[in-house]
């Protein structure tokens, strides 16, 4: 018997934080009873369990996945605005159903995307209790002074708290502008678009380089392809699997 949201990751359907809240919004039922409580458990072999009405099948076989993300791509399976999204290419590419991204990258955001049916490595690598370094190249407006870059290394004070502190380096200097390469442990929404706001500059262009011990490499953009099998392990032992 194992908890009902570690099932539901398992299965590939959503991380283990999605399937929790599946559960309290009554999504979820149990031999036709809908449940309510995280702490439910049942057996993935013997129960019937239904998410949306629909019967809940294992996954086959763990999928790991990077994905190039081109800006102006939707991470989510489905928009309801007719925007490009990643189901759109996890289509395109004839992968299994069940595989989703682990964390987001937002619209405008381009660059490495991790996507799997494995809930568990999922949930673990965007949960903050695992700190996984996230490394992306940024193209400021204007030229930061060391004042405001030591600022971006400390932590910078956000509407939703001051962010941890941050690895910073200046990749190179144009004649009005800065790249800049930005290593964080965390994941807030839109975290280095409004670090930056936050000491008078402007993110241009902002590319995911590297998620954990993978790296985006050559992988063109638009382009998916699967993790080595080695790969795949550096990533499970980087959130303790």
């Amino acid at each position: 018997m194992e908890r009902l949201q570690r099932i539901i990751a398992h299965a590939g359907l959503a991380s283990r934080r999605q399937a929790e809240q599946w559960i309290l919004e009554g999504r979820i039922t149990v031999n036709g009873r809908r449940v309510h409580e995280l702490g439910t458990r049942a057996d993935a072999a013997r129960d019937t369990i239904r998410v949306d009405g629909r019967v809940l099948r294992p996954a086959a076989s763990r999928v790991y996945l990077a994905f190039h993300k081109p800006a102006g791509v939707i991470t989510t399976m489905r928009d309801t605005e007719g925007r490009p999204s990643v189901a759109d290419y996890l289509r395109a590419g004839g992968h299994p159903p069940g595989v989703v991204p682990a964390g987001r990258l937002d619209y405008g955001t381009a660059g490495l995307l991790l996507l799997t049916n494995d809930g568990d490595l999922a949930h673990r690598l965007t949960h903050p209790r695992y700190g996984v370094r996230k490394t992306y190249e940024v193209k400021l407006s204007g030229m930061p002074t060391e004042a405001q870059l030591d600022r971006l290394r400390r932590g910078v004070r956000l509407g939703d708290g001051v962010t941890a502190p941050a690895d910073v380096t200046v990749l190179r200097r144009l004649k009005q502008k800065v790249w800049l390469r930005v290593e964080l442990r965390e994941g807030r929404n839109r975290e280095i678009r409004r670090m930056v706001e936050a000491v008078g500059h402007t993110v241009e262009t902002l590319l995911r380089s590297r998620f954990g011990p993978i790296a985006l490499g050559q992988l063109n953009r638009g382009e998916i392809r699967p993790l080595t099998e080695q790969e795949a392990a550096r990533l499970r032992r980087a959130v303790a699997l």
